[in-house]
């Protein structure tokens, strides 16, 4: 199976959407290689870094279940790399 590299940047803009995110990050840990998450306190809002390496639907599928929260917003950039696996 073919797997991608990808970064995902989320906002979470309503602070009872961050268990939501939480969860759906939990559920895809397998492919996460690494996080970060900033509490910005001064705009009540946090960002999220996500860092992946996946086949290109689990990123997508990732991607679009929490862009489907409300009060979250999610982009994801993938890079050229293509690993059969």
């Amino acid at each position: 199976m073919e797997s991608r590299v990808a970064v995902m940047s989320i906002i979470v803009e309503q602070a009872d959407a961050v268990e939501a995110v939480n969860a759906l990050l939990h559920e895809y840990a397998p492919y996460i290689i690494g996080r970060m998450g900033l509490p910005y306190r001064e705009k009540n809002i946090s960002i999220i870094s996500i860092a992946m390496d996946a086949p290109q639907n689990m990123i997508s599928a990732l991607s679009g279940k929490i862009g489907k929260l409300s009060g979250v917003s999610v982009k994801t950039a993938y890079s050229g790399v293509i690993t059969n696996e």
